[in-house]
């Protein structure tokens, strides 16, 4: 397997993972990449591994380059497995020490004690083998531990995470690849992993209005070589919380009397000219519906009752919402129970905890929705509707 150019002395040896399809949480149906670079000169830089059964990969791709033992320095951006696993035995086949931040060097010592490390310092600067490489903390984007790695002779920010995609291909850069595919997997990447530290992004973007940033080399998916533009002004707007005159309904059904207050409520919103997207849970994964909400401007949630509890896909949904904290948005709540509820009051609350504003009070009926219900459901979905567009016209 062959090592990837990147720009002059700078290669992609990383891995492709056909195969996965669950990223801690999250479906991932066009799989995922392991990005790691190789920089080549007086000295040879790695930065970042591969997932450890990759490990071989990697090593095949470097070795078209260099000796793999002739590399000098590692660099850790980022502690997590995905990236570090295969670090204890590039280490042992080179003897080149790890540098990492400082709880990078902290977490890396807690995964792997026999690891030799070396912390590097927000702002630090080294030169090796005629390249100078900043580090630039980015703490929370999106663990404590995360970091960039810029060089500046070459102007390619090395990202981790952030920019990132769960996205196979045998194409490496965003302009060889189809771009509405692209784009979903960047959106689905954010809402499920980087939406709960938007303060951080908009610090990050601000740190990087700084350098000049000519290539973005990503940790997962294709790397940033064209109108970087587009791809910072949408982690700019995904972590302002802007959002569209949109409506997310998502639910699931025993009976079908939540589908069809589902129905109702969406042809409610539709009617004000509010774009809805409806979505079963028995048939939606729950990142897919996160990656709808990341540009709605309201979640609306049904549940039957169970056992005077929540559904359990729907408590599924909305625990993992919860986490994920998409603020900036409000929801409401429906659903039907039979001989008891408790159910919709749940979901309520627990939304509510996530940081969504809840203006409505769940609406449920008993056992099945006939005109009247159904009459109300729309009423509903009205009001709905109408809020939504009241936001975009106080936002002038």
């Amino acid at each position: 397997m062959d090592a990837i150019r990147v720009t002059d002395g700078i290669y992609w040896v990383g891995a492709i993972d056909w195969n996965i399809r669950s990223f801690h949480g999250y479906t991932t149906p066009r799989g995922s990449t392991y990005n790691a670079f190789l920089i080549t000169g007086e000295k040879n830089i790695l930065i970042d591994t591969v997932k450890r059964p990759f490990y071989e990969e990697m090593l095949s791709r470097i070795s078209s380059i260099i000796d793999p033992a002739k590399i000098d320095i590692i660099i850790s951006n980022h502690t997590e497995m995905d990236h570090s696993s295969s670090l204890p035995m590039i280490q042992e086949l080179t003897g080149a020490t790890v540098l990492a931040s400082r709880l990078g060097v902290e977490g890396l010592r807690l995964h792997y004690p026999e690891l030799r490390t070396e912390m590097v310092a927000d702002g630090q600067e080294i030169r090796a083998g005629g390249k100078t490489l900043k580090f630039i903390d980015t703490p929370m984007l999106h663990w404590p531990d995360s970091m960039f790695t810029y060089v500046e002779e070459d102007k390619v920010l090395f990202s981790m995470d952030a920019f990132g995609q769960h996205y196979a291909t045998s194409k490496r850069f965003n302009d060889e690849v189809d771009q509405d595919e692209l784009f979903q997997e960047a959106a689905k990447y954010y809402a499920n992993i980087i939406l709960p530290f938007n303060a951080r992004v908009r610090q990050t973007i601000e740190k990087a209005k700084e350098i000049d940033i000519q290539i973005l080399a990503t940790s997962h998916g294709v790397i940033w070589r064209k109108d970087l533009g587009k791809i910072l002004q949408l982690y700019s707007e995904w972590a302002a919380s802007r959002t569209e005159e949109k409506a997310v309904v998502v639910y699931d059904t025993m009976w079908n009397s939540t589908r069809i207050m589902a129905e109702e409520i969406a042809e409610g919103i539709t009617s004000r000219g509010v774009e809805v997207v409806v979505l079963k849970l028995t048939d939606n994964d729950r990142s897919e519906v996160m990656k709808e909400v990341l540009d709605a401007r309201a979640v609306i949630v049904g549940t039957p009752t169970l056992n005077n509890n929540m559904y359990p896909s729907v408590a599924d949904m909305v625990y993992y919402m919860r986490g994920l904290r998409p603020t900036g948005r409000f929801g409401a709540v429906f659903g039907s129970y039979g001989w008891a509820g408790g159910a919709a009051k749940a979901v309520h609350e627990l939304m509510q905890s996530g940081g969504l504003e809840m203006p409505f009070e769940p609406y449920q009926i008993r056992y099945v929705p006939h005109e009247e219900e159904r009459r109300k459901c729309r009423e509903m979905g009205q009001r709905i509707g109408d809020r939504i567009k009241e936001m975009s016209a106080a936002k002038g």
